[in-house]
C-alpha cells in the first residue's frame, strides 16, 4: 500500500519565559493508505501538536512531512488550505458543528466549499448520516442533539470530502464510556467503508487496541 503520510525528524520547542520545552524531539512515523494508527500518550504527551503538524495547522517545526508524496514545507498558503480541504479530515474532542446549521449543513458545506453541487453535497452528506444512524435528525441544528449524535455530525462532516487521512484527536474523549464506544466503533467502521487512513490521538488504551497499529509517544518521541 502507498504511504499516506511520512513524518521524519519533526522536532517543535516551544519559549516559556526563559525556559525552552521540548515538546516534539525527532518524530519518525509512515501511515500507509487505508491504515488506522493509534497515537497513544498522556495528557500533555505532545499528541496534540503532532496533529497540528501533520495537519498543517501549526508552523514552527524541524523536520519533514510528506503527505501523499508531497512535502508539506513546499506549500504555499492556497496549497495548505487546499490540501486540508481536500485531503485531510478533522475530527476533535468538541465537535466545533456550526450552530446556525442543520446536521446536514454542516456535512454539505464543506463539500460546496470544495466544489460539489449541492444535489451531489446532499445525497454524500445523506448517505453519511444515515450511515451513522441520524436519517430522523438530518434537520436537527446541533442544539437539539445529543453529545454522541453531534459527534456523529462530525465524524461524518470530517469525511465528507473522501480524505485520505483523516486526524482525530480525542475524538471521544468527551463523551460518556457507553456513548464513545458507539461513536468510536461507527467511527472505525466508516473510516475503513470509506478506504481513508487515519491517525487517532487518545490515552485510553482500550480504544486504541481497536486500530490496527499502536504508537506511544514518551517525552517527544515514538516508541
Amino acid at each position: 500500500m502507498s504511504e499516506v503520510l511520512g513524518v521524519r525528524g519533526l522536532r517543535r520547542s516551544f519559549r516559556q519565559a526563559n525556559v525552552t520545552i521540548d515538546v516534539l524531539r525527532g518524530v519518525d512515523l509512515a501511515i500507509r493508505a487505508g491504515e488506522i494508527v493509534a497515537l497513544l500518550g498522556p495528557s500533555g504527551s505532545g499528541k496534540s501538536t503532532l496533529l497540528q503538524a501533520v495537519g498543517l495547522l501549526e508552523g514552527g517545526f524541524e523536520g519533514s512531512i510528506m503527505i501523499q508524496g508531497r512535502e508539506a514545507a513546499a506549500f504555499n498558503d492556497a496549497e495548505r488550505t487546499a490540501m486540508r480541504r481536500d485531503t485531510l479530515g478533522f475530527v476533535y474532542q468538541f465537535h466545533h458543528l456550526l450552530p446556525d446549521f442543520t446536521a446536514l449543513e454542516n456535512v454539505v458545506i464543506p463539500q460546496l466549499v470544495k466544489g460539489a453541487s449541492r444535489a451531489e453535497a446532499n445525497a454524500r452528506a445523506q448517505s453519511l448520516l444515515t450511515g451513522l444512524g441520524l436519517a430522523e435528525r438530518l434537520t436537527h441544528r446541533p442544539s437539539k442533539l445529543s453529545g454522541g449524535e453531534q459527534q456523529r455530525v462530525a465524524v461524518a462532516r470530517a469525511l465528507a470530502n473522501r480524505p485520505a487521512l483523516v486526524l482525530a484527536d480525542e475524538p471521544t474523549g468527551n463523551l460518556d464510556e457507553a456513548t464513545a464506544d458507539i461513536v468510536f466503533d461507527e467511527f472505525l467502521r466508516l473510516v475503513r467503508e470509506e478506504g481513508s487512513a487515519a491517525l487517532v490521538a487518545t490515552h485510553n488504551e482500550r480504544i486504541a487496541a481497536r486500530m490496527d497499529r499502536v504508537l506511544r509517544l514518551h517525552e517527544g518521541v515514538l516508541e
